[in-house]
């Protein structure tokens, strides 16, 4: 796994399109980029994948921390590996760069998946972030542990805002333990038929 921090570099150039009063354009592995505005020509490119790795990862205090460009399929990886998983469920759709999304396009989007009614959302899992705000000032809000007194839970409100009031740069997230079995049932039966359950 490729560790690397280039915190710097973006602050800097997040910087330049403020003092250019030019948009930005934040990307990762492009999975998501269906969604949302199409950005301008005239927009400063900014990609996140190089900025990754896993920070800090705590198995026994369920908690994990990783910069926003790690790919979801190495955290998954990692937090397998313990019998652990994220508690709540990103959608893999394929990137255009290269895997199948990242964390923080994951926490950009805010979409948690078909078990959300079950698991919870990625805002309920957000535990602090370290981000880059309009003025390419580096700010950190949160922590990693699950009870925090540190004033507005602005690392939530990152969740679902695709990038439109910070960069992400590190996230904390709580894990959970993956269950010891897993069954999926099929019931066929007629869309009438379907629609009568659903309504029950």
């Amino acid at each position: 796994m490729i560790d690397q921090d280039i915190s710097a570099e973006l602050a800097e150039r997040v910087r330049q399109a403020y003092n250019q009063d030019q948009p930005v354009s934040i990307t990762g592995s492009g999975s998501k980029s269906f969604l949302g505005r199409e950005p301008g020509p005239e927009s400063i490119r900014l990609d996140l994948t190089p900025h990754c790795g896993i920070l800090n990862y705590e198995p026994a205090e369920l908690v994990l921390t990783a910069r926003a460009g790690t790919p979801l399929a190495e955290i998954e990886r990692v937090l397998a590996a313990q019998g652990q998983m994220l508690p709540f469920e990103p959608p893999q759709f394929q990137g255009q760069v290269d895997g199948t999304g990242t964390l923080g396009g994951a926490v950009a989007a805010g979409l948690s998946g078909p078990a959300r009614p079950w698991q919870g959302a990625v805002r309920d899992a957000v535990l602090g972030v370290r981000l880059i705000n309009g003025q390419g000032q580096i700010l950190k809000f949160g922590g990693q542990v699950m009870k925090n007194v540190a004033g507005y839970d602005v690392s939530r409100l990152m969740v679902g805002a695709f990038g439109t009031l910070g960069v992400l740069l590190d996230i904390s997230v709580r894990v959970v333990p993956m269950p010891r079995a897993q069954q999926s049932q099929i019931v066929t039966v007629s869309a009438e038929e379907a629609l009568a359950r659903f309504a029950e």
